[in-house]
């Protein structure tokens, strides 16, 4: 069983997520220039609010800085010297294919809290192995950190790496390019954010006061200018209910919260970029829950001809327009089956020519799809 969310949510002048150059990230859709705030942009967003609704240890941490921040000071609160305990722990990594540069692993790890606490465990108990002869920083390849470590303390290390208990973990997934086997397939998709109109791009050009320049002096301290636009975006996410209840060792009340924090913290989470010169926290207008068997459905395609406020309605209003009337094509198209449900909550009153009427509060839609899906 799957959940897909859609929303449409509008945002005043901002720039949300820069491309290389600093300018808001933009593609052609429709053979127009759209807005377009990245997956993974939105994702970042929403595991930041996953904060405030899950524990930390249902959570994962991704960095390359995993050993140094939380493995070593774990084994030195054990009473390991901290000097040896970096060298059995970057021993004990080579040893299942992940190698250390200068205290760092090569790109970052995505560990649950379980899986950084089972490492400290392993490298403990095995520290007299780990720890025999190495010295941190020395040079060593895979292979050689691998012919040291006795089959059953590799094993035990390896065990180590199995992505339970963690909701970003097991909603996102992650790669190790090393260790392909202890890749987690991601529960969740989420697509960039495209927006409904199109865009042009927008500069700011800005001054700022030296507090202490000269009276006598005019001019500005510093000046620059800096791009923005404001959009109307359709965003679309899903969630594989039998694939996230598998990440997550079939723990079927973390998996119920963990789907329940996805899609509150999808309506309510909004990236950062430039918030505190532009302040863009602007709420969805319109969320969309489908509950279906199979025959997943991004409904982007509504908006390959760009929306256009006029005298019958503003962005907002004829994006939910041209959606409706895109859904009812679908269905009309390729019939309801394996459709569960849909539900939808919008801030305009009035019931859809296609969707039906609305349910109240975002809180409702969240109630309905959480009582309608099955793991």
């Amino acid at each position: 069983m799957f959940i897909e969310l859609h929303l449409l949510q509008n945002f005043a002048p901002s720039n949300l997520n820069r491309d290389d150059t600093g300018s808001p990230k933009e593609c052609e859709f429709g053979a127009y220039r759209r807005a377009r705030i990245s997956s993974q942009c939105f994702k970042r967003a929403i595991r930041i609010y996953f904060q405030s609704l899950l524990r930390d240890r249902e959570l994962a941490t991704r960095s390359k800085l995993i050993v140094s921040e939380k493995v070593v000071p774990a084994l030195v609160a054990r009473g390991r010297d901290a000097v040896q305990a970096s060298a059995a722990v970057e021993k004990a990594l080579a040893a299942v294919e992940l190698k250390l540069e200068e205290g760092k692993t090569q790109y970052l790890l995505f560990l649950s809290a379980s899986e950084i606490e089972a490492l400290v465990e392993a490298v403990d108990r095995n520290f007299e192995v780990l720890a025999g002869g190495a010295k941190s920083g020395a040079k060593q390849t895979k292979k050689q950190a691998q012919a040291e470590i006795p089959t059953e303390v590799r094993a035990a290390v390896e065990q180590v790496l199995d992505g339970g208990g963690a909701a970003d973990l097991a909603l996102f997934g992650r790669m190790l390019a090393d260790l392909p086997d202890k890749n987690i397939d991601a529960a969740a998709q989420v697509a960039h954010a495209i927006s409904t109109n199109r865009v042009s791009p927008e500069f700011d050009y800005f001054t700022a006061v030296d507090d202490l320049n000269p009276k006598a002096e005019t001019g500005a301290g510093m000046i620059g200018t800096v791009e923005f636009n404001s959009a109307c975006f359709y965003r679309y996410s899903n969630v594989d209910l039998a694939q996230l209840l598998d990440n997550l060792k079939h723990d079927s009340d973390l998996a119920s919260r963990t789907l329940e924090a996805f899609i509150r913290a999808t309506v309510e989470a909004v990236p950062a970029g430039k918030q505190n010169s532009m302040a863009a926290q602007n709420p969805p207008s319109f969320v969309m829950a489908v509950v279906r068997e199979r025959g997943l459905w991004s409904l982007a395609n509504a908006f390959l001809n760009p929306v256009h406020p006029d005298e019958d309605g503003d962005l907002m209003h004829r994006s939910i327009g041209q959606l409706d009337h895109h859904w009812g094509a679908l269905t009309r198209m390729y019939g309801n089956k394996g459709i569960v449900g849909a539900r939808f909550t919008a801030i305009e009153d009035g019931k859809l020519e296609n969707l039906g009427q609305p349910l109240g509060t975002v809180d409702a839609l969240s109630e309905w799809a959480m009582a309608t899906a099955k793991f």
